[in-house]
């Protein structure tokens, strides 16, 4: 079944400061710390995208134009902190909450609800990626959804929320793209092999 992944909530720190890529690089001066924060993103990005997860805690939104038939169902992005909301949306536009958790790790300002309506779905925290899906004996509302984006499973992904939750991989990774970007201003020599060699152990595959 298709879907849309989307980024509510980026990540609040890098996992790799400006001071350390500038020790590594041997930059003693300032005037490049604009340049070297963006490349520290970049790699970043390049890093989460090519393992399928996220680093440090952020908020995604995973939607589809149906409720979704194959259960459990896979949340893009490991490792799953937490589960925020499951909502609907029916053809007049009206939102119904099927399930939210007033506590986030990262930031949300969405109210809560009654919690005990979460006993209507099983979150797996443990699995890479994660997964939730329908408790025992639970089906789908019975409701007459809008056509598109009408099921939207928001979560929490990431190892934490420090820097120090990250694995020690992904720190290389990120000090070595950052280097090299440093030594090729123009791209003289190939991207280097062992960026995604450093990473490849911890990617993952989705089904």
């Amino acid at each position: 079944m298709s879907y849309s992944l989307k980024l509510i909530t980026t990540p609040e720190i890098e996992p790799v400061t400006l001071a350390e890529v500038k020790l590594h690089a041997r930059i003693s001066h300032a005037v490049e710390n604009d340049i070297l924060e963006k490349w520290i993103k970049a790699a970043r990005i390049e890093a989460e995208n090519f393992q399928r997860r996220a680093f440090i805690g952020q908020i995604w939104e995973l939607a589809f134009d149906t409720f979704p038939t194959t259960l459990p169902i896979q949340l893009p992005r490991a490792p799953l902190l937490q589960l925020i909301s499951i909502k609907c949306y029916d053809y007049a536009n009206v939102e119904t909450i099927l399930y939210y958790d007033g506590y986030n790790p990262v930031t949300t300002t969405e109210e809560g609800i009654d919690s005990a309506a979460n006993s209507d779905f099983i979150v797996d925290t443990k699995s890479e990626p994660g997964r939730v899906t329908l408790a025992y004996g639970i089906t789908w509302p019975s409701v007459t959804l809008r056509s598109i984006d009408a099921v939207k499973i928001r979560y929490a992904a990431g190892y934490g929320i420090e820097a120090d939750d990250v694995p020690e991989n992904v720190w290389d990774a990120i000090i070595l793209y950052c280097t090299w970007r440093n030594d090729n201003r123009a791209a003289e020599t190939d991207f280097p092999k062992q960026f995604y060699d450093l990473l490849s152990g911890d990617r993952l595959y989705l089904l």
